[in-house]
Order: structure tokens, then sequence, then C-alpha cells
């Protein structure tokens, strides 16, 4: 039944929303937190800005497909239009079961968003609504129905009209409008038009077979064959301009029997569950994939650790800098771009902004690295899930047929955390270990935002942001095998995990507020179709689907975040490997780390040696280069013995131990240092094979004496050309000391992370909604006090205007009498606002009052008020 039952019906939307109280106002500016940005000065304003196109829209994109065609049946019905007619058009002359149950929910949302106003008995959709969702020529309507009669013969001569009528074995009239409302009735009579039909040619029914669904319009020639003039005889077919024809809306509805929508679909598709895991084994999954998740991400930051790939000017990476990237990752490129894109929304990465700009790791970067695994995962996952930069974009085109580039401008979709947060939540319905198919997710999306569908090319966007969420959750180890994880459910706040037992399947559906309606079907974010009975299934069998509310329907408040970050981490924690203290050397010159190692000494390895091979075991391999690197940062070939003595589990094998002493001896054989550049050896001999040497010639290299030679290219040119050459050159000061090359981590000045670019005004928490409606109520309070007789403004919304005298005649009067007044009052910032006062007390030029607007008392000065006027006797 109708929520907006009164004892007078409401004349307009704006009288539908006075009589509603707080809660259902609440409700409204919840669901629609457009019309609070900036908040109305009264009802009548929320109820304008309520039917504005943009508001409307935004409002039709948002109801699941039930409440859609819901409305869609409201916009081709009449107006207004009774519950029963509305039903009618819903459930067909039949009588479906699950439309009769689903429709008064469905008729509920749309009161509450106020897309639909009035009692059961005068259903009016809003005007905007109805010219979006009724049939035009330009915009066919979603139903596929046409015009009625008395619309497509809106143009027809008298003569034709009644032509058409003695045709269908109607009596002649003597005016068009009762011709017209004779064909209508006709075409509404379902015995009648039986009886019409029953004698039309098998070829003529056929043409109507492939109308009555949509679209209705057709050719005809100028000659129509006979099965075509059959019907235009009839008024079956009403032309709508030359050789254009349509099916008018009655006679589809009769041969729909009844229906508006081919398919009602009044409960959402069932997500399906494709295999079953073990909860553990899930667990252990999406934990190992976390575990390398921050693998990966270290190795990058510490791939950009001395100042990362330049920045373009356009901004972002360029394709080589990602190709490099994605080689130095061992993943393909897309997936380098996530990692990317991951650590800039996590504020990991950003440009230095120097004049060469580069990108780099931020001093955020250090803090994080510091934190518990667990804590650092927990981290990335939070960003990831409120992120709008959308990493599945790159490489794409924009608007403008240009490359969208990992951190570059375009990537943000501000529909992408309600994807992901969506996707995630129809996870966390299933049961523990189950894994859903994708298609039925894919589908469940699509029935609770159909409008988008309409839009191909966003329903391309967002059926592609639901698989990028399914396959970076997997990624990002929030699912394993497809199944979301322990962690991955308290990631999204989930109270506790699904019951094991089969779950009760709501009635009915439900829009997106998810408020339940007097069926108590609950929203698309929660509903689901009949479920089944539970049992065990192996991988490739269908799995019942329990629907219960193990997420919330919405995304979490960012202090509700916090707490369900910290809880993922907690369970989380358990389930990553411990890290190592040793690796085991192997006498091919490798070292086996059997897990992560402990920070220090994967930073030592990882100068000492070269990662081979990455897996459950890391392989590190020993050669030259790499022991000259460890020489460079400063260590001698006794600390490096010593560093894997320590930290070995097996002896040092006799050949690494060979090649540290070896390359040791070697180093720092040669000085480089800076006069341009030279090079000094205490071996004549040495310098004599470096000059006789061809790979010497583009050195410009001379003898300054016996054990000196001058370069013509700088200090680090010639290290790099002695080392290609073979030779383990050192770097000396220019007071002769060996300089010490450790590696400088680069950083970014301090960066934020990049803001989420919200879809439209935030939800109002409960403080702003309560500030709103106080402010609504009170400014309707003062815009509809009645007045006494001959002291209204002129013109609507117009401020009271009289003299100062009487102002202040008219004030202190009330002060004496205690009754209220109406004001026009214009503050310091120039801003007109009427209100309701009580004065208390007038002195000093300022009138003190109850303000029944603000509901607080308040001093306002004389000068600043416009006008007043006495409110009538009557007036509450």
């Amino acid at each position: 039944m109708s929520t907006e039952d009164t004892p007078s019906a409401p004349r307009s939307l704006a009288e539908a929303l006075r009589a509603r109280g707080d809660a259902a106002l609440g409700a409204l500016l919840r669901s629609r937190p457009d019309l609070i940005t900036p908040v109305p000065t009264d009802l009548t304003q929320l109820a304008t800005r309520a039917g504005t196109r943009a508001s409307v829209v935004r409002a039709l994109e948002r109801l699941d497909r039930f409440t859609l065609q819901t409305a869609e049946a409201l916009a081709v019905a009449a107006d207004p239009a009774t519950y029963e007619e509305l039903l009618g058009l819903m459930a067909g002359d039949a009588g479906d079961p699950a439309v009769t149950a689903a429709l008064p929910h469905a008729l509920d949302v749309l009161r509450e968003q106020a897309l639909v106003w009035g009692g059961d008995d005068r259903l009016r959709l809003v005007r905007t609504a109805r010219e979006l969702l009724a049939p035009s020529p330009q915009h066919p309507s979603p139903t596929g129905l046409g015009p009625t009669v008395q619309e497509a013969t809106a143009g027809m001569s008298p003569g034709r009209i009644q032509e058409i009528v003695t045709a269908a074995g109607l009596p002649s009239t003597h005016d068009s409008v009762s011709a017209v409302t004779a064909l209508t009735g006709l075409f509404t009579d379902r015995a009648r038009m039986a009886a019409l039909l029953a004698d039309a040619p098998a070829e003529s029914r056929e043409v109507l077979e492939r109308l009555v669904w949509g679209p209705p319009y057709g050719q005809v020639t100028p000659d129509p064959a006979p099965r075509l003039r059959w019907l235009l005889d009839r008024g079956l077919l009403l032309p709508t301009a030359p050789g254009t024809v349509v099916l008018p809306r009655e006679v589809a509805l009769h041969l729909r029997r009844g229906l508006a929508h081919r398919t009602p679909e009044p409960v959402p598709p069932v997500v399906e569950a494709a295999a079953a895991h073990h909860p553990q084994v899930v667990d252990s999954t999406a934990a190992g994939q976390a575990y390398t998740a921050l693998a990966t991400v270290e190795e990058l930051l510490k791939d950009w650790d001395e100042g990362g790939p330049a920045v373009l000017r356009a901004g972002g990476l360029s394709v080589r800098d990602l190709k490099r990237t994605a080689v130095a990752l061992d993943v393909p490129e897309p997936v380098a771009a996530f990692w990317v894109e991951l650590a800039y929304a996590a504020g990991l990465i950003a440009s230095d902004g120097e004049a060469d700009e580069r990108y780099a790791a931020t001093p955020a970067y250090d803090e994080w690295l510091e934190r518990p695994p667990a804590e650092r995962w927990s981290r990335l996952a939070t960003a990831w899930l409120a992120a709008t930069r959308t990493a599945g974009l790159v490489g794409g085109r924009d608007a403008k047929d240009r490359t969208l580039s990992a951190l570059g401008p375009g990537l943000d979709r501000s529909a992408a955390p309600e994807v992901r947060h969506r996707v995630l939540a129809l996870l966390a319905a299933l049961p523990e270990g189950a894994a859903p198919a994708p298609e039925s997710v894919l589908a469940r999306l699509r029935w609770e935002r159909p409008l988008r569908g309409a839009r191909q090319q966003e329903d391309d966007l967002r059926t592609r942001l639901a698989r990028w969420a399914l396959s970076e959750a997997e990624l990002l180890g929030v699912t394993g095998r497809g199944a979301l994880s322990a962690h991955g459910r308290a990631l999204l706040g989930a109270a506790a995990a699904p019951a094991k037992g089969p779950a009760a399947e709501p009635s009915g559906a439900s829009g997106p507020s998810g408020v339940s309606g007097p069926s108590g079907a609950s929203g698309p974010s929660g509903a689901s179709g009949p479920s089944s009975a539970s049992g065990p299934s192996g991988p490739g069998d269908k799995l019942p689907v329990h629907h219960h509310r193990t997420a919330p329907l919405t995304p979490l408040s960012p202090a509700e975040q916090a707490v369900a970050s910290a809880a993922a981490a907690r369970l989380l924690t358990p389930l990553l490997p411990e890290p190592l203290d040793h690796v085991l050397l192997q006498a091919d010159l490798t070292a086996v780390a059997p897990g992560p190692l402990r920070r220090p000494l994967a930073d030592m390895l990882g100068v000492l040696a070269d990662v081979e091979s990455k897996g459950g075991a890391t392989v590190y391999r020993f050669t030259p280069g790499s022991v000259r690197r460890a020489l460079d940062a400063g260590q001698t070939a006794s600390d490096l013995h010593a560093f894997l003595a320590a930290h070995s589990r097996t002896p040092v094998p006799q050949p690494l131990a060979y090649l540290i002493d070896d390359v040791a001896r070697r180093h720092g054989h040669l000085r480089v240092g800076a006069a341009s550049a030279y090079v000094r050896c205490d071996d004549d001999a040495v310098l004599n094979e470096i000059l006789a040497d061809k790979r010497a010639a583009a050195l410009g290299l001379r003898r300054l004496a016996p054990t000196v030679l001058a370069a013509q290219t700088d200090p680090a040119g010639l290290l790099e050309g002695l080392r290609a050459m073979g030779f383990a050159p050192a770097a000396e000061s220019a007071e002769g000391d060996v300089l010490i090359t450790r590696a400088l981590a680069h950083r970014t000045p301090a960066r934020s992370a990049p803001e989420p670019v919200p879809d439209g005004p935030p939800v109002p928490d409960d403080t702003l909604l309560a500030a709103a409606l106080r402010a609504i109520r009170a400014g309707d309070l003062a815009s509809t006090t009645p007045r006494k007789p001959g002291t209204a403004p002129a013109a609507d919304g117009e401020l009271p205007r009289t003299a100062s005298a009487e102002t202040l005649a008219t004030v202190q009067a009330a002060v004496l009498t205690g009754e209220a007044l109406w004001i026009g009052y214009v503050n310091a910032e120039g801003a007109a606002s009427q209100r309701v006062i009580a004065p208390i007390r007038v002195e000093g030029g300022f009138v003190t009052a109850y303000d029944h607007t603000a509901d607080e008392v308040r001093t306002y000065p004389l000068h600043r008020i416009t006008g007043v006027a006495e409110l009538a006797d009557d007036a509450g």
C-alpha cells in the first residue's frame, strides 16, 4: 500500500514531500545525495531540484532492473494511474505471482526516491522521468511500445478517422474526439479485439507479430500490400509520417496479453558458485598471493630506488618504460601497470617534481617498509578498494584518441570502487571456499544497474571493471582460487562468515537503497534468486547459493574501513610465512633462499648476488660483477666471507670463496680520479696493456707518467669503460682515498596519495543530514505559514516589504502580544531569507526573538529586516 496515503491527496510532489516524516525525508536525501548540495531552502525547492533532468537521470541510473521496469511501465500508463493498472502492465492478464509479490516494494523504492508520488489510486511519475522513459519516434521506449491511438491520430484528418472507425465495425461519430475514444475502447476490450483479429488474414497477423515487442515502427510503400492495407484500414497500424506506420500501444498490449515488458525480472539472477575449495586452502592460497604482492611492490620500488623512469610531458610512463618495468618484474605489461598504479594509489611512488622530472619512491615508502607484512598488505588492499584509477585502461584510447599511459591522466573511473565493492560483496554472500562463475557475477551486476546496460559504452566499461576486479583481487590476495578469503571478508567489514546451511531467499527485489518493502524483500545489494539445498560438491559442480548479509551493502566510511583493515591484517598475519635468517649455498655459485628472508639478509644478498629465479624459493647467483658491487658498497673480502658463513646452513663452497678473493685482489688495483679523469697504477705493465687495447680508444687515454694515464672522459665513464674491458678499477677522491659507492635512495618530497574521484556528491552523514532536515523544515515553515490578508508578498518567494517605522511598530506590538511574525531578512553577506520569529524585546536598534526557522533565540538588526507580516490567527 502507499506510504503517502493522507486524508487529502497531494496535488504536487512538494505536498507529498511535506507529508513525509523526517525518516522518510532522510532516506530520500541518502539515496539521492545530489539533492542536498547545496541544502534546499524549503521543500518546494527540494521538489523542484528532485525533478531536474540531471538529478532524475542520476536516480534512474541507480535503480535495479525490476524497479526500473516498474518506472517504465508507469511511463506508458495513464497519468495518473492506479495500482491495479500498474499491476496489470507488470504481471499481465495471467498475473505473475513473483511480480505481484515484488511490485509493492519496487513502488516503495520509487516513492522513497521521489520519482513517483501520490496514493495507490493516483500514481504519478515525475514529469522529467516520464519524458525520459515514455516512447517517442526519436527515443523508443525500453518497453518497445509505441504511441497511444490518441497520440498517433493527432494530425490525422477527421474523414480518415471516420473511415477507420467504420472499417473496424464501429458506428460513425460526429467528431474526431469521440471517434478516437471509440477506437481506443475497441482496442482495450479483450473480447472485441479477439473477434476483430480472428477475421484478420494470416499474413496481417504475421506483420503484427513482428512489431508487437518493438520497435513498433515500420515502413510502407505508397501502395501498401493487401496484408498491410487490411491493418491500416482498421487502425491496427497508423501512419505517423510519409512511408512510416506505427503499432498503437493499445493494440500491442492486447497482443502481449497486457504485459509492458516481454520478460519482467522481479528476482535478481543467482550468483552461481562454479567450484568449491576448502576454506583453509583458499586462505593459504590468498596469503601466498598476498606475500607475492608485497614482494612485487618492493621489487618495483627497489628498481626505482635511485630514481625511476622519466615523466612524459603529458604525464605518465612511456610505453618503453612500462615494458622495462614488466621485464624487471617478470610479469605481463597489463599486470605491471596494475602494480605501478597500486603503488601510486597507496602513496608509495610519485613524481619528484624536479626539472628533469622522474618517478621515485616517496618518504611514505620507507615508513611502509618498517611495518609488519600483514599491515603493509592491508594498506595496499585498502588503497585498491577505494581507488578510482583503473589500471586496466592502460594502453587504450581516450575520447581524443590519445593513448592512455600508466600513471598518466585519464585513468580515473568513478564507478570503479563501487563495482569492486559489489563484486567482493557478492563473493562474500557465497559459502566459504566457493568460487563464483564470472558470468553469473556479471549478470547480477547488470540486473542491479540495467540503464547503463542500455548505454553500450558504459555497460562495456562496467563489465570490464567487474572482470578486472576479479583478476586484481586474485593478484592482490584478497581472493584465493577465485573464492573470497577470510581476510578478504574482514577487509569488506563482514561481520561473520556465511552459515553452512541454506538460507531463506527474499521474496522480492529492491532498489539500491536496500530498504525493505512490505513484502520483506531486500535490495539488489543483498537480494537474489531462490536458493537450493546445500550439499558437498566438487570443483565442477554448481554450488547452492547462500544469501547472508556478510558484507555491508555500501562501502565503509574511512573510520570503519580502518577498523576493517586492521581486522584483515590480524587474520592474515598467521598465514604469512615467517622470514628466514639463512640461505643454502651451492657449489655452482648459487644460493637458494627456501622462503622469504629477513630484511637485512635480503638487502645484503641483493647487493652481493643477482636474482636468477623466483618462486617458492629464490635462487641467487654470484658473479664477478655482483661481488664487485658489494666491494664498491664498502664491504671487504673478510666481511663477505663472514657474512656468508653466518647465514648459510651449508659450508661456503670453495669456488665461491675463490671468486670473492680473486675479485677482491684485483679490486682497487687501478685508481680513477678527477683530472678530467686519470688512471694510476703501481704496475706500469697494466697501463701498457690498457693503452694497447683497441677498446680504450674511445676513452682518450694518454700517459702522464710511468704509473699515470689521463683521460678525456669523466671519472664515471672511465670506470665503466675499464670495467667493460675486464679490469676492476676503484674510484678515489681528490685526497687519494678509495671512494665507497653506496646506492643512495632517491626520494620525492612528501606526497599524499591521489584522492579518488567521487561519483557524484557523497552520501551525507547523520550530522549533516539532521542539520539539513532541520534547515529544510524551518525554511518550509517560513514559506508556508499563513499570513493575514493584505500582508502577503506580491509574488511567491518575494520578501515582505514595509517601511522602517511600520516594521518597528509591528515588532514592538508583537513583543506585547506574544504573537509570531513573518519577516524578510538580509544578512551581512547579502543573502536574503524569510523567517518566522516570536519577538522577545526590542532595544538599541536590535530585536531579540525566538527564531522558529532556526529553532533558537537570535538577535537581528532592525535595519536588515526588509519587512514584516502578521500571521493568520489559525497559523500553527
